[in-house]
């Protein structure tokens, strides 16, 4: 049995300016390192057999602070890069609705069919994702741990639990929240979900999905 961890990035300044990222590389501010480290402490009690990160620094840095905990190097897999959302990437949010009100709503109401000017659109960002775990499959039978972003982890749950891109918007995946899935006879077995428990310490609120 193989045991898929998917684990989102710690917090950036970004995520609390309500910043799209997308393929900048943003640092994890100080309460960021904070949550990688408190992830790296919970998922010390796994035996991680493998950890792999998108390239981007906020989410190498998390990968790298929780592989201290473990005895795996962390190999980069360049298809868990982040969503690049063209030229809404360091947008605020705020300046996203007035630049692109009718991109943005159907961002809102239709995720599956927005192409984003410049950028991705969330079937490309499923095909790369897709790949990793593929990849994953082939070569591990144990703990395997992939960090990524908001968008990327989403698009793969989807996938994951047989649901097509139109439900983007119904999974909420929290900065350094973490999502299981088990490999067992040929399918995929969701066994836990955007659990944050290990959070608890840090003074400030979490922050949610953005």
């Amino acid at each position: 049995m193989t045991e898929l961890i998917l684990a989102r990035h710690g917090e950036t300044v970004w995520n609390v300016e309500k910043v799209f990222r997308g393929r900048a590389d943003v640092n994890l501010d100080e309460v960021g390192i904070e949550q990688a480290e408190l992830l790296g402490k919970y998922l010390g009690n796994w035996k991680l057999e493998a950890i792999y990160s998108s390239p981007i620094e906020r989410a190498l840095d998390t990968a790298n602070i929780i592989a201290r905990y473990q005895k795996v190097a962390v190999r980069i897999a360049e298809s868990l890069t982040d969503f690049d959302y063209g030229e809404w990437q360091s947008l605020p949010e705020q300046e996203v609705k007035r630049l692109y009100p009718a991109l943005l709503n159907e961002w809102h109401n239709n995720p599956h069919k927005v192409r984003m000017p410049g950028g991705e659109s969330l079937e490309d960002v499923r095909k790369r994702a897709v790949e990793v775990v593929n990849g994953v499959l082939s070569r591990h039978q144990g703990n395997v741990l992939l960090v990524s972003h908001r968008v990327v982890i989403k698009v793969l749950i989807c996938y994951l639990l047989g649901l097509d891109n139109s439900h983007f918007w119904n999974i909420s995946q929290d900065v350094a929240g973490i999502t299981i899935f088990n490999y067992v006879d040929g399918r995929f077995v969701l066994t836990k979900h955007n659990d944050t428990s290990h959070l608890r310490e840090p003074q400030k609120p979490v922050l949610g999905d953005f």
